[in-house]
């Protein structure tokens, strides 16, 4: 699949023109997908997949972020990213600047992390729900 890499300061202009343009006509985001690259720098990357549907064509588009990671929403080019971006905030805690209503779309308000990152723990941190968990960073020196 052709893949295009893009500075998050051009990503709404290069998704306007796929959208717009003519000869191209990318109609369709298909998903947006959060990546964690820990240990790598710049950590964090998303991953827009997106379709032609006269041309029937797909493109990649991918993004590295910097530290917090933080996007502008792409919801004015196309409205499905509301969901997308809302899902890669939840999952891996990267923000969107622009984004309408960017609040937990899985998890629950008091969820406690990210739990996408390559660095939270499998078991989770433990908790009143979790008593299996693992104890927070914050809480083992107390």
């Amino acid at each position: 699949m052709t893949c295009l890499v893009v500075a998050p300061e051009d990503l709404v202009a290069l998704c306007t023109h796929l959208r717009d343009d003519p000869a191209l006509r990318f109609d369709f985001l298909s998903d947006i997908c959060g990546v964690d690259i820990f240990p790598q720098t710049p950590r964090f990357m998303l991953v827009y997949h997106l379709f032609s549907v006269p041309h029937k064509w797909r493109l990649r588009l991918k993004c590295r972020l910097g530290d917090p990671p933080n996007a502008p929403t792409v919801i004015p080019v196309w409205p499905t990213a509301n969901w997308h971006e809302r899902e890669a905030y939840d999952m891996y805690g990267i923000t969107f600047d622009g984004h309408p209503d960017l609040r937990r779309i899985y998890m629950w308000d008091g969820f406690d992390g990210y739990p996408m990152r390559r660095d939270f723990p499998l078991r989770g941190y433990k908790d009143d729900y979790n008593p299996l968990g693992v104890t927070r960073p914050s809480e083992a020196g107390e």
